[in-house]
């Protein structure tokens, strides 16, 4: 599909969030996914990962992860600099903040003449933490999360009963968890703990560990495993064909 791509500032319950829209030209009405960024928001292989999930027939929404943070267009690099100041909005931003920025997201969906009704999320590092935590909300019918970050740590700015890991128990969609073998933020045990927790919730979700490492779906660096990238896309497109349509 050709797809088009735009961006809408919408109001949210900390202020204006720049979100970065992708859809096809074609006109219709089409499932949506939220797509949430690494801590460094919405970087060149961030929007080329968006538009390859629009370009399956999906309304792709990119929001910037920490816009209360930083003026409008940041775009952190991928180096000592733009690192040390993305974990420090990742851990100064409370994880109910974000769950307001989805809200805001569904919202401004629901008004929307190209959405067909329903949606999913998918991230990548702190961004699949982000679509495990946008499943919490009863909209959000599945979520793919792909090496996702501080599940296991409880370290994000939240009391111990609102962290991620912790509301399990609320997913009501399906979720898809990808893991790198050789990740280093996500080790074997972690992995094995969050699964753990997974399966104790009750929730409904796919297992897939790849020898990868972290940031393997990043089209930028020497980590890049272009294979496996191809996999994980047609992976997540099945699951949100099947969960959203």
């Amino acid at each position: 599909m050709i797809i088009q791509n735009d961006y809408v500032d919408l109001n949210t319950a900390t202020g204006t969030m720049r979100t970065y829209v992708y859809r096809p030209v074609a006109d219709g009405r089409y499932p949506a996914i939220i797509f949430y960024s690494e801590i460094f928001q919405q970087t060149a292989p961030i929007a080329r990962s968006a538009a390859i999930m629009a370009g399956h027939g999906f309304v792709v929404l990119v929001p910037e992860v920490a816009h209360e943070l930083n003026p409008i267009g940041t775009v952190l690099g991928y180096d000592d600099a733009g690192k040390d100041k993305g974990n420090a909005d990742k851990f100064a931003k409370p994880l109910k903040d974000h769950d307001s920025d989805t809200v805001a997201m569904v919202d401004f969906l629901e008004q929307q003449p190209y959405y067909a009704g329903s949606v999913g999320s998918m991230g990548v590092c702190l961004g699949g933490h982000l679509a495990f935590r946008a499943a919490l909300n009863p909209a959000l019918k599945a979520a793919c999360c792909l090496y996702a970050t501080d599940l296991h740590s409880n370290t994000l700015p939240a009391p111990d009963a609102d962290q991620t890991l912790a509301r399990a128990d609320e997913i009501r969609g399906e979720l898809l968890m990808i893991w790198g073998r050789q990740d280093p933020h996500v080790p074997d045990a972690p992995r094995a703990q969050i699964n753990e927790a997974l399966r104790k919730a009750g929730c409904q979700f796919s297992w897939v560990e790849v020898n990868g490492q972290h940031a393997f779906m990043r089209d930028e660096g020497e980590r890049y495993d272009p294979e496996l990238a191809l996999q994980c896309y047609q992976m997540a497109v099945n699951l949100f064909r099947r969960c959203l349509r």
